[in-house]
């Protein structure tokens, strides 16, 4: 006999009762929820979905660049749930100032390389980052790549090998 089918959580509704400031987007392409979030109550957010809601893994996150827009950038985070077969998107607006998006890395151990690769890329910056570098790029390297403003006929600096 075929078992029926799990109905799946809320998860919208969840997050919004928890956090009455977080706005909804719609769904992501396949169907996925997604909620933007203020930058402020990003780790009190994760921390939620990770204890509560049994988020065990920030899958991803990606930045996306809108230079005529303020603020400049999309902080985009996956997060997915095995234990119910949820994923989750929320969003953050962030600009490349020093202040940035706080990181991650006390909740998830995951968003260490993500954060990097988004910083390295777009310059987005993330407080409370333990090891904030380059992952992709050299320490010489001008610019951050993915930025629609960046110009790749641009010549960088030479480095040499390390004596």
């Amino acid at each position: 006999m075929a078992e029926a089918a799990v109905p799946k959580r809320d998860l919208v509704a969840l997050v919004k009762a928890r956090f009455e400031k977080v706005t909804t987007e719609g769904n992501a392409p396949k169907g996925d929820p997604c909620v933007w979030c203020d930058r402020e109550r990003i780790i009190d957010l994760a921390r939620f979905l990770k204890s509560d809601l049994e988020f065990e893994i920030l899958m991803d996150l990606a930045g996306v660049d809108y230079p005529d827009r303020s603020p400049r950038f999309e902080v985009i985070y996956n997060f997915y749930s095995v234990t119910h077969a949820d994923r989750l998107f929320v969003k953050v607006l962030a600009d490349d100032d020093e202040a940035g998006v706080p990181s991650l890395t006390v909740v998830y151990r995951s968003a260490d390389w993500h954060e990097r690769e988004v910083f390295d890329m777009f310059g987005v910056r993330f407080s409370g980052h333990p090891n904030l570098r380059r992952i992709l790029m050299y320490d010489g390297f001008q610019g951050h790549p993915l930025r629609k403003d960046y110009d790749a006929r641009e010549r960088q600096p030479l480095i040499g090998p390390k004596d």
